[in-house]
């Protein structure tokens, strides 16, 4: 298959480029500067934003771009993070309407976000009542921006991405204390953290590509989510370290701002669509997907 990508430079979209080439797919990469990347047999680096023209059909779009959740929220970055999101999302959308033969799918990168945060309530593909902070209200408008496709007769899959964890991403500063013999609870450890293996996620995209019955929201959560004090715990077994020295909720708000509530607060998502569909997890417990990532 022609795989479209946006977003193919980023820790997902390497990781998914990847697999599909791996797998004789063929990666069309859009990216603002084609001119760092070298193209091979089965990926090629295009500008963004490219033109029908240039492109072979396209049997399948992933929309991955997004600005990073990681830093000060401040008023820039926010708009950044709903942006990048929504503006691209649109702009594919509008390169998709422009093509002869449309794609059959649509993947468009989205997050647990949509949910908001509970301590107690699961969450599950069947929830349809988003959350009422800044992430859900983003996701939710990245959604409805990508649900455009589905308008095009084009089967639209949201994969919602949990806490991935990877060599990038959110496992480097959630082990960077651990590291430093610093490690234990964050705030009150009792929030849920819904994580993700980074091989899970790229899998799990293929096969939403590739199983035509899939449509709509996907969680993409590993099947057991962890309590923070628990992940933590384990986090420091992995890396022979102690696991002893909590930090409070209000050191973390006022040295990280809005975006701490990634941290103090969670959520308890289930992968339940990917469950009824039989994708088979290769890391569905955290211990061997840590394992496996700090190796």
């Amino acid at each position: 298959m022609n795989i479209l990508i946006t977003g193919g430079t980023g820790f997902v979209g390497r990781h998914l480029t990847q697999l599909l080439t791996k797998e004789g797919h063929h990666a069309y990469v859009l990216t603002r500067f084609p001119e760092k990347y070298h193209n091979t047999t089965n990926t090629t680096y295009l500008h963004y934003p490219e033109t029908p023209k240039a492109l072979p059909i396209i049997h399948a779009v992933v929309n991955l771009a997004g600005e990073s959740l990681f830093g000060y929220w401040t008023p820039r970055k926010k708009e950044a993070i709903r942006n990048s999101r929504i503006l691209t999302t649109q702009t594919v959308i509008d390169l998709v309407q422009q093509m002869d033969k449309k794609p059959s799918v649509f993947i468009s990168g989205s997050a647990v976000g949509y949910y908001g945060m509970s301590d107690d309530q699961i969450f599950t593909e069947q929830t349809t009542t988003p959350g009422n902070d800044f992430l859900a209200q983003v996701v939710t408008d990245w959604e409805k921006t990508a649900s455009q496709a589905s308008e095009l007769g084009i089967r639209t899959v949201f994969t919602r991405f949990g806490v991935i964890l990877g060599e990038k991403g959110a496992l480097p500063y959630m082990s960077l204390p651990v590291r430093l013999f610093i490690g234990g609870k964050t705030g009150s450890g009792e929030q849920w953290i819904s994580w993700v293996h980074i091989d899970d996620v790229v899998q799990l995209i293929l096969f939403c590509i590739q199983n035509e019955h899939i449509d709509g929201p996907v969680n993409v959560t590993a099947p057991k989510p962890k309590r923070n004090k628990a992940f933590i715990r384990l986090l420091a077994r992995v890396l022979h370290r102690p696991y002893w020295l909590p930090t409070p909720t209000t050191l973390i708000h006022t040295s990280l701002g809005q975006v701490s509530e990634l941290i103090t607060k969670g959520q308890y998502v289930l992968p339940k669509k990917a469950e009824t569909f039989q994708y088979p997890f290769r890391y569905p417990d955290v211990e061997s997907a840590l394992k496996q990532i700090l190796k």
